[in-house]
């Protein structure tokens, strides 16, 4: 059955039937504005606050569809993942809301603050090197001992799906919205986002912010053939994920475009948003706010939402 469904690519429905999935879980997130941040952009600015969701960021929406989407015969064997912080505590938090265990690879020099959250929510770490490498191995271990269910941070399906619903809420209450941007990591956010647009806000164009350091989705979109092997430098931890295959099928499906963006922007992006707005955001959501301000000439006069990915910064 997961092998089944690991092979099939997310479509509308499948978001639709993850807002209802998760609907009594997850936290309908606030849209913010700011006419301070309006007026440096020159357009009007919806942001959809995910750092006030469940366990401090939009991953927990993924988690949350995929540990609710397992079987009665699945679930009690558990999940796994490997996770720099956000997925893997939004995965152990899930995981607790259906009472079955959570098992999550970290790497080595991930944020202590989000190392904390994982273990709070009652998860098994496991350490490994700091690679993609390293993790998927150490993570293959722990299911084959265990038994417990892989769910990938931004590959597994029923994680895009989940993603989209952010997406879904913003179009469903901000109208005529011009461009919806979101941080690209591994892909799984972008992904559900360009579906959830697509299918409700068919007008509305779909970019993502990258670290100019960790920036192997915008050239593969370049190249046409998917990056896999780089070296991210960034201060953004959790966009230092590889592009995953099913991510970088839907990049290209839904026409979805990359800016990069420099750490020193984001940084100064992440001060606005604590100055101007009094929230906590994380360099890898701070990002989307220093992309429309690094390419202001772009989105000037339009009406733009900004999908603000986690606050959980130590």
């Amino acid at each position: 059955m997961n092998e089944i469904f690991a092979e099939k690519t997310p479509e509308f429905a499948d978001v639709l039937a993850a807002a209802a999935r998760i609907a009594r879980h997850a936290h309908v997130t606030p849209v913010l504005r700011s006419r301070t941040l309006d007026a440096l952009a020159g357009a009007e600015l919806f942001f959809k606050c995910e750092n006030f969701q469940r366990a401090g960021a939009f991953k927990f929406r993924g988690a949350c569809n995929a540990v609710w989407s397992l079987s009665g015969d699945e679930a009690p064997r558990g999940v796994v993942t490997h996770s720099s912080g956000n997925h893997g505590a939004a995965l152990a938090l899930a995981a607790k809301t259906r009472g079955i265990p959570a098992h999550v690879v970290v790497p080595e020099g991930a944020v202590k603050s989000k190392l904390a959250a994982i273990e709070a929510y009652g998860a098994q770490l496991n350490f490994c090197a700091p690679t993609m490498a390293a993790r998927e191995a150490m993570a293959a271990q722990v299911q084959a001992r265990t038994g417990a269910t892989l769910v990938h941070p931004f590959t597994d399906p029923r994680v895009i799906a989940g993603q989209g619903t952010a997406a879904l809420e913003l179009a469903s209450e901000i109208d005529n919205l011009a461009v919806v941007l979101a941080p690209i990591g591994g892909g799984g956010l972008i992904g559900g986002t360009a579906i959830a647009i697509a299918g409700c806000a068919g007008g509305t164009r779909v970019v993502a912010a990258e670290p100019d350091g960790a920036d192997e989705a915008w050239r593969s979109l370049q190249g046409g053939v998917r990056v896999t092997e780089h070296s991210p430098k960034t201060v953004c931890d959790g966009l230092r994920g590889t592009l995953g295959e099913i991510n970088f099928t839907l990049l290209r499906r839904y026409g979805v475009d990359i800016l990069r963006v420099s750490d020193d922007d984001t940084l100064a992006a992440q001060r606005l948003l604590a100055e101007r707005m009094k929230i906590v955001a994380e360099p890898s959501s701070a990002i989307v706010l220093a992309a429309v301000l690094r390419h202001r000439d772009r989105f000037a006069g339009q009406r733009i939402g900004l999908i603000i990915t986690g606050g959980n910064v130590e």
